[in-house]
């Protein structure tokens, strides 16, 4: 579904992403793990648009996708959460979920003086589709709480609800776990794994947590200083010698 060929992110002298290419295949919930300053996020702001990247190239569904913006990849069905949060504080959890969709008839204001009856149908279409994705991420009882008020863990999961919200083909997430109790890191794993198999989203997460990423992801990619190191199954990164001195050091190994 995705492919990234040869892919670099400078930053003066800083090589931030330097040299990765990777794929990710349709259907499955690929984990993105590596120590602190890995490249992780660069790598997600190249793919997701938010960064243009020095070099290399970036395709979707076979499609070179390279510097497009972020609205533009949206339309196309990529799309990214953030470690924290980006919420409307100030609208309720329904509210947040019914701006998701583009090109709404509300948005133009010669609607809003000449068609108002297509604008009323189509937000009852869209607040049906926002209370059907409230049910499925198990939190009716939030949906007129303001989302600034929401818990961290609930902030996230109001964002995944929000990918459900425009027919995400394939979503980034990152750190999806940061700052979540386990109760509701158990919530959330199981609504991405649902809308995994239940409607074909494919996902690539960065982690920290190993045990949600072993519970999680297959395959697994490993990454280093800008470049990735190696990938596979949960178990066989755990076991590489050249991920445990990524994370613990040469001199702890030794």
């Amino acid at each position: 579904m995705l492919s990234v060929k040869n892919l670099h992110l400078h930053f003066g002298g800083i090589k931030a992403v330097d040299g990765v290419s990777l794929s990710i295949e349709p259907g499955t919930i690929t984990g993105l793990i590596g120590p602190n300053g890995a490249g992780k996020t660069s790598l997600f702001n190249v793919i997701a648009g938010a960064c243009a990247p020095t070099s290399g190239q970036v395709f979707l569904d076979d499609e070179e996708v390279t510097g497009l913006l972020p609205h533009k990849l949206f339309s196309r069905g990529l799309l990214r959460t953030f470690q924290i949060a980006h919420e409307f504080p100030t609208l309720s959890v329904l509210e947040n979920l019914m701006v998701v969709p583009g090109n709404q008839p509300g948005e133009r204001l010669l609607n809003v003086w000449f068609n108002p009856g297509r604008i009323q149908s189509v937000d009852d279409r869209i607040r049906e589709r926002a209370r059907k994705v409230i049910e499925f991420l198990q939190i009716p009882h939030l949906e007129q709480e303001l989302a600034g008020n929401l818990s961290g863990g609930q902030k996230k999961l109001l964002e995944l609800g929000r990918t459900m919200m425009a027919d995400a083909k394939i979503v980034f997430l990152d750190e999806v776990g940061a700052g979540v109790n386990r109760t509701l890191l158990k919530t959330i794993g199981d609504s991405i794994k649902r809308l995994n198999r239940e409607h074909g989203y494919t996902f690539c997460m960065i982690e920290h947590d190993i045990d949600f990423i072993t519970r999680m992801c297959h395959p697994v990619i490993v990454m280093a200083e800008g470049r990735i190191l190696t990938q596979g199954s949960a178990e066989e990164v755990k076991a590489n010698r050249e991920v445990i001195e990524s994370y613990l050091g040469k001199a702890v190994i030794n």
